[in-house]
């Protein structure tokens, strides 16, 4: 009890220099709190972009990269009229089949390769996977042709396909949108044609619950409209994996992808385990590119990476620099204290005090000292947390696409011959010069995403703050403790008279 009135009232005696020692503490740990602030912020508008990319929950994806295209014979005959005459039409062909009229409506598959449907399973069964799921990402085309040759040839159209494993509802891209309207997908629906589609799309093309689409010439119901937080292009139509996989087509081959997947989402049973899991799943399937969402951050590029790297940089370091700097004023100000106290020390000496409670009660003071510029710090740190998230402009991340693209077509126009096309006929096409017709799907290039930027403390933060107070404190007072333990009763009594 003592120790603790001695406390108080020393502190009061030197309020001044108590204040001035803990503002030096709290100005090192105030900045502490921010960078950590403005770092957590940093991570947190990148996770948000990692997430949208892939969805909640998906820790890794597995993906193949495509087959060359096969050198198949063409299987029609374009243009009966013959090259340049009369009864030319626009011609394409896909698959090893070329078209003169009508409408071709393909479902394929873009930059993955296909993987067997069991492989999920597989991947699911490894030691360190929680779970994973199979999807299907692809991109319906669609080439209306006209039908005579003195009518113009519209451009093709494509939409991005997400076909979902609705059994895992938390994997893949329609685990991260949220329900605008209708409902999303139930275990009676893996075989029907109905239709998740992304409000964006709804809105440009005025669809609403109730409303159909067509997907590879079928035509399906739309039961739900998603929004999706801002990432790069996600799908813009959802329908059931089984179903999916019953209209898509590989490119490379122009067969059906009935029981195939071309990405499989995995989450891992801890953050801790994503490498091990990338390791073994490398193990079993050696040709597949194995990506988890570290790997996508480090292509991530822009202010928001820029940023990442300077509070994890640069802030680090000024702020360890600070730290450094207001411990040595703390401690040599605690120093300068105990010198100013000789002869108060060498009385209490002189009383019978021994060297230990005269440090015990330095350190004492230097705790409390710490104390208050911790409370101080934590203030500053919300000072300059709030004041970073009023001032910071938004992030801007461009980031590597999720999903798959579209399929090259060839397309000829009376007037010419037409070239190779990618997946389909082996040789040119009589009837027209034709150039090559590129998928929307969003898997072609980047995309530039504008992140908010949200600084924010957390509870570590607050729990470094105070472990940096008592630390501060202990170092200054062991200092001082040290130069009161060196004082010796006659030095003191001398100083006294």
């Amino acid at each position: 009890m003592f120790f603790l009135t001695y406390l108080g009232r020393e502190l009061r005696r030197r309020m001044r220099q108590a204040i001035f020692i803990a503002l030096g503490l709290a100005i090192g740990i105030g900045l502490v709190i921010t960078v950590m602030g403005a770092s957590a912020g940093v991570k947190t508008a990148q996770a948000k972009v990692l997430r949208a990319l892939y969805g909640i929950g998906t820790d890794v994806t597995v993906t193949t990269k495509p087959k060359p295209p096969s050198n198949r014979p063409t299987t029609g005959q374009a243009n009966a009229g013959g090259p340049n005459g009369p009864g030319s039409h626009a011609t394409v062909c896909l698959n090893g089949k070329c078209y003169t009229s009508g409408t071709i409506d393909t479902l394929v598959s873009g930059d993955q390769g296909p993987l067997s449907a069991a492989t999920a399973a597989e991947i699911a069964q490894l030691e360190h996977v929680q779970a994973a799921a199979g999807g299907l990402l692809l991109t319906d085309n669609r080439i209306v042709l006209p039908k005579t040759s003195s009518s113009q040839l519209q451009p093709p159209t494509s939409i991005s396909v997400d076909g979902t494993d609705i059994s895992h509802p938390k994997l893949g891209p329609l685990s991260n949108a949220s329900l605008t309207k209708g409902r999303t997908f139930t275990s009676e629906d893996a075989n029907k044609n109905v239709a998740v589609v992304d409000a964006n799309y709804a809105a440009a093309h005025k669809l609403t619950t109730g409303s159909t689409i067509t997907v590879a010439s079928q035509k399906f119901t739309i039961v739900g409209i998603v929004t999706q937080p801002q990432a790069s292009s996600p799908p813009e139509v959802y329908i059931p994996l089984s179903r999916a996989q019953a209209l898509a087509v590989d490119p490379a081959t122009g067969k059906s992808m009935k029981n195939e997947i071309n990405t499989v989402y995995v989450t891992a049973a801890s953050a801790a385990d994503i490498g091990a899991v990338q390791r073994e799943i490398q193990h079993l399937l050696p040709q597949a590119t194995v990506t988890s969402s570290s790997d996508v951050a480090s292509e991530i590029t822009g202010s928001a990476a820029s940023a990442a790297r300077l509070a994890g940089a640069l802030g680090k370091w000024l702020a360890v620099l600070v730290l450094i700097a207001a411990f040595a004023v703390a401690s040599l100000l605690t120093m300068a204290a105990v010198a100013r106290r000789v002869p108060e020390f060498g009385t209490l000496k002189a009383l019978g005090w021994r060297s230990g409670r005269i440090v015990s009660q330095v350190l004492g003071e230097s705790v409390a000292i710490g104390i208050l510029g911790g409370v101080i710090g934590v203030g500053l740190g919300f000072a300059g947390v709030a004041i970073i998230d009023t001032i910071a402009p938004k992030l801007f991340a461009t980031v590597p696409s999720a999903t798959g693209s579209g399929l090259q077509t060839q397309v000829a126009g009376p007037g010419g011959t037409g070239g190779p096309v990618p997946g389909g006929t082996g040789g040119p096409v009589p009837g027209g010069t034709g150039g090559p017709v590129s998928g929307s799907g969003p898997g072609a290039g980047h995309a530039t995403i504008a992140v908010p930027m949200s600084a924010s403390v957390t509870v570590a933060a607050i729990a470094l703050a105070v472990l940096l107070a008592v630390a501060g404190g202990l170092i200054a007072g062991s200092f001082g403790g040290w130069r009161a333990a060196r004082l010796r009763p006659a030095e003191a009594l001398t100083r006294v008279a």
